[in-house]
């Protein structure tokens, strides 16, 4: 299993419209990306840092969605954030989600 964690900062007053966008735009294209497995926000403790972790089967997959999904990211969320999303890549992690019922996946 692979991970991204994507670092943002939303623009003043924006946090419902981010999860909103994210729950009706952001989600729906992980979806449709080949290799998703499942995605996890988290704010800050301050609440303007958001960090949206995704999951994915391999590395191709997740480079995939770097090189594709990243720039429709950025598009959707222009509008509440600050700056540019920051992209920490995690690489053959052993774990397993806790929707996953294969023994491999430890």
């Amino acid at each position: 299993m692979y991970a991204r964690k994507v670092s943002l900062r939303l623009k003043s007053e924006s946090t419902d419209q981010f999860l909103q966008t994210v729950q009706h735009k952001v989600i729906p294209l992980f979806r449709k990306q080949r290799g998703f497995l499942d995605q996890l926000i988290l704010p800050s403790d301050g609440g303007q840092i958001f960090y949206v972790y995704s999951f994915w089967e391999n590395s191709e997959d997740a480079e995939k969605h770097d090189c594709a999904g990243l720039p429709m990211l950025t598009r959707f969320l222009g509008g509440v954030i600050e700056g540019a999303l920051r992209v920490h890549p995690f690489g053959g992690l052993r774990g397993r989600l806790s929707s996953s019922s294969s023994p491999d996946a430890r």
